[in-house]
């Protein structure tokens, strides 16, 4: 679904101008003045994502961007500094207040909206990963960390014949580390754990970044196991933002103009190696705090212990958000028909297909649980109830369009699934009753049922 905007300005024409950008993107949008209007409207709709002009009472709004990057609520929205001036100087200070990246007017509109669409994937799979976290924590299962971490990793490449030394200098300067350098194809050689880098930063300070390759070299390092997790910088020049903006549309994580100075890349560098760590992280306390004891072993799915503690903290982001929930019950029709005439192993190749088929079908951020048996539960957080039924539709077309294979020899067979829908209402101040989303789930899962099968059938508002 589209973010929602907060754009602050004291111009009344800056605001109007960028808010019918923002809306003719489909995001949603509020706008305002004041620092005493934002902290009013965060506190009651609060934004994914801040435009905010730090050209005019810039101490105030300066110490806005630092309150909100330290408040624990506020911490993951993203903020867009505008109205800065570019130079090198005040880009920084802007960063340094908080700002996850400056755009001096005239804005760039390809480039603002690359970069808005860049900050929203990362506000995702943070707070994803953050749920995650929290939900194993509520669970027992968080584990003891240590707070050292080691030198960084870091790569600085360039097209082939060119060289990237003074970027090289700064990065060494700024991070007290080695740095290396790498060709575009030794940075996509497979690495094995104790060369993986965290960092890759890309010299793309020469305009024919196409001719050079680096396009596909962003494209390529975010697609291959190995890199994928790595974070990217990359370095573009300052009067070009098409090439910025392709650059984050394709998967870089910052980019800079190569006006910067050596403070401006160090701090962005660091950020980026900061958020790096963090994701590592919550990763591994999912996937160690977790795995044995939340997760089905046939299925790999999260199972039912998991469901009660993850839906309650969705609900409750849902509340804060006024955002609705939806929360399906999946069940294949006939199952028991399986087992009894092909067997439990048949049986079991089937749930884990269909398993497979949900989890590839879905985004990270939403919930794939196995309940039991044949019964399966999804929970998609953000979704209002026209895209619930269409999701549903979706998922129910992805399991009776293809047979699914039983192996041994045995042939593939049709099967279908029926698919209760239950989606909260977006609620002010009321408690989302996840226990009451459920059970309207599960009835409306019996009339799919008791309407012929392969059916959708959605019930009303759980809240």
């Amino acid at each position: 679904m589209p973010g929602r905007v907060l754009i602050i300005d004291t111009v009344a024409t800056n605001r109007i101008v960028l808010k019918v950008k923002m809306l003719a993107a489909q995001f949603a949008v509020d706008a305002c003045a004041s620092k005493k209007e934002a902290l009013r409207i965060i506190d009651e709709n609060r934004p994914d994502l801040i435009l905010m002009n730090l050209s005019d009472d810039v101490l105030d709004q300066h110490s806005l961007c630092h309150d909100l990057r330290r408040a624990r609520d506020t911490a993951t929205i993203s903020i867009i500094a505008v109205g800065v001036a570019d130079t090198s100087r005040a880009r920084f200070a802007a960063l340094d207040a908080g700002a996850d990246d400056v755009l001096p007017y005239p804005v760039n509109d390809a480039l603002l909206l690359a970069r808005i669409r860049s900050m929203l994937r990362v506000r995702s799979t943070s707070e994803e990963l953050q749920l995650r976290e929290g939900t194993s924590r509520a669970l027992g299962f968080e584990e003891n960390r240590t707070d050292f971490d080691g030198a960084a990793k870091v790569a600085v490449l360039a097209a082939s014949g060119s060289t990237s030394d003074g970027l090289k200098t700064a990065l060494q300067e700024g991070l007290h580390s080695t740095i290396h350098s790498l060709s575009p194809c030794d940075a996509l050689q497979s690495q094995d754990t104790q060369t993986l880098h965290d960092l890759f930063v890309v010299d793309a300070s020469d305009t024919d970044v196409g001719q050079g390759g680096l396009f596909g070299l962003v494209s390529d390092l975010r697609a291959r196991a190995q890199t994928r997790l790595a974070m990217q910088l990359v370095v573009v020049p300052s009067d070009k933002p098409e090439i910025a903006a392709m650059f984050l549309d394709l998967g870089a994580d910052d980019v800079m103009p190569n006006t910067g100075d050596t403070a401006e890349i160090t701090l962005r560098a660091k950020r980026l190696i900061a958020r790096k760590r963090k994701h590592d992280k919550l990763r591994d306390t999912v996937r160690n705090g977790l795995n044995a004891a939340v997760t089905d072993p046939l299925t790999g799915l999260f199972n039912r212990r998991y469901v009660e503690p993850h839906l309650a903290r969705l609900a409750e982001q849902s509340r804060k958000s006024k955002r609705e929930l939806a929360v399906m019950m999946i069940d294949i029709d006939h199952f028991k028909a399986v087992n009894d005439t092909h067997g439990h192993a048949a049986g079991d190749r089937v749930l884990v297909e269909l398993a497979d088929r949900l989890r590839e079908n879905l985004r990270a951020v939403d919930l794939v649980a196995r309940m039991g048996g044949e019964e399966f539960l999804v929970a998609m957080p953000g979704t209002s109830v026209i895209d619930a039924r269409l999701a549903a539709d979706r998922l129910r077309a992805l399991v009776n369009t293809t047979p699914f294979e039983l192996g041994d020899d045995l042939p593939a067979i049709k099967m279908t699934v029926s698919v209760g829908v239950a989606v909260s209402g977006q609620t002010k101040t009321e408690t989302i009753a996840v226990n009451k989303m459920c059970d309207q789930a599960d009835r409306a899962l019996y009339a799919a049922k008791s309407a012929g099968r392969d059916q959708v059938a959605m019930s009303k508002s759980a809240a």
